[in-house]
């Protein structure tokens, strides 16, 4: 995910998904909180049995960005598969 973030390309995650990716990760680098990726089609949630909180965004189909928010900073983001 780095090296997406970083280059704007990633030959480890499929070229589909690179500019929904971005998108997200510009909003987390932008946010404050975690409530503020609350908007629309993103489908923003808490996931459940998590400490400290992770937190998910669709991105498309089954993926999804996992996060935790600590001091106003998005941390361990993932890019995961959910069905």
């Amino acid at each position: 995910m780095a090296d997406l973030w970083s280059s704007g390309r990633s030959a480890k995650i499929d070229k589909r998904l690179h500019g929904r990716i971005l998108l997200r990760l510009d909003r987390l680098d932008a946010c404050s909180g975690p409530e503020e990726m609350n908007l629309p089609g993103f489908d923003f949630h808490a996931l459940r049995g998590f400490d400290p909180v992770r937190y998910t965004v669709h991105v498309n189909g089954p993926w999804c960005l996992t996060f935790e928010f600590i001091k106003g900073d998005a941390l361990r983001i993932d890019l995961e598969q959910y069905h």
